[in-house]
């Protein structure tokens, strides 16, 4: 069984969206299903379809976020340290074409989010960066070409 890593944030914000998939979502559903059934004939009931349709999605999705916090490997990045570009590390890079400066914190994949600055630990970029210091340059195949990178500070927090 493949680990998930993710970070203890990222952990936290999975095991709420379960938590609101059970209490909230679920119950919702069933009593709108429910409802849908005393309307009568359930063959061209669009209610009805339309709630059972919404019962599927949401146990597929309590099923699958089950999933990944049962392999969750959590990262507590407040613990980590060194110059060495890895899982959780904050990342500051500059491109070196075009001299724009991005900040970036390696996550797990489920909790990317690139307008937070928060890129998925299999991203190019990211592959590109793991075991990289400070000063070195990484090059990254974009659909543009390929793009170079200075890495100019390595945090942690």
């Amino acid at each position: 069984m493949e680990k998930v890593p993710m970070t203890a944030e990222g952990y936290r914000v999975l095991d709420d969206q379960l938590k609101q998939l059970k209490s909230v979502e679920r119950p919702s559903v069933i009593a709108a299903i429910s409802e849908a059934r005393e309307h009568g004939d359930l063959s061209e009931n669009a209610e009805y379809h339309a709630a059972k349709e919404r019962q599927g999605w949401i146990e597929g999705s309590i099923a699958d976020i089950e999933d990944k916090l049962s392999r969750a490997q959590v990262i507590d990045v407040s613990k980590l340290s060194g110059d060495q570009v890895k899982f959780g590390a904050t990342v500051t890079v500059v491109d070196e074409d075009t001299e724009e400066e991005g900040r970036y914190q390696i996550v797990g994949e489920h909790e990317a989010d690139v307008k937070a600055g928060k890129i998925s630990v299999a991203s190019p970029i990211a592959r590109a960066m793991i075991s990289k210091e400070v000063g070195d340059v990484v090059e990254v195949n974009t659909p543009g070409g390929v793009k170079a990178y200075e890495i100019l500070k390595v945090e942690w927090k």
